[in-house]
């Protein structure tokens, strides 16, 4: 599969995403022809924070968490942002497709606080990541391995998670990302 013929499927809640981390992965991966799908908790606007406290772009989505579906994606991104991650990690939505990428094989890219969903969704045993270092605890008390790094890529338990720590990271986040589509 060539990254321009991908979809790619980015998932929020509708407030409280870190900018960053949601428009460098959404605009890079469209601009390399990749069909971008963004999916919200609901239809309303996503209104994005910078360093979660600082009002940032809003963005529309394109559909409902309930409303997408694994199946017809080759590729999730669970961006960061502390609130965001706070109550997507809780939503039933999110859990089910999260679960769903994984059985499928399909790899997961989550950054900064963006893995807590994989906490919740039961995925972390026996992997690695790079999340942000709020979450440590979280990562290593589900079973995985936690590493300070500015990229790391696990394909352990027969599905690749793609992790990053930070807005900083996002140049080796969004290549490893198109690295795992071509």
């Amino acid at each position: 599969m060539a990254v321009e013929n991908a979809k790619v499927l980015i998932i929020v809640n509708n407030w409280g995403i870190e900018e960053t981390e949601l428009t460098r992965p959404l605009r890079d991966l469209k601009a390399t022809g990749a069909q971008v799908t963004l999916a919200a908790t609901t239809l309303d606007p996503c209104e994005t924070v910078s360093h979660d406290r600082y009002e940032g772009e809003t963005l529309t989505p394109d559909a409902r968490l309930a409303d997408v579906q694994a199946a017809d994606y080759d590729l999730l991104v669970v961006p960061g942002g502390t609130c965001n991650v706070d109550r997507i990690r809780v939503n039933e939505d999110a859990i089910a497709l999260t679960q769903e990428f994984a059985h499928e094989g399909k790899p997961i890219a989550a950054i900064c606080h963006g893995a807590w969903l994989l906490v919740n969704a039961g995925l972390m045993a026996g992997k690695t990541a790079s999340p942000c270092r709020y979450i440590q605890a979280d990562i290593e008390n589900a079973g995985g391995h936690y590493e300070d790094k500015p990229l790391t890529v696990d394909d352990a338990n027969g599905w690749k998670l793609i992790t990053s720590r930070k807005p900083d990271d996002l140049d080796y986040f969004v290549d490893a990302i198109e690295k795992a589509l071509a």
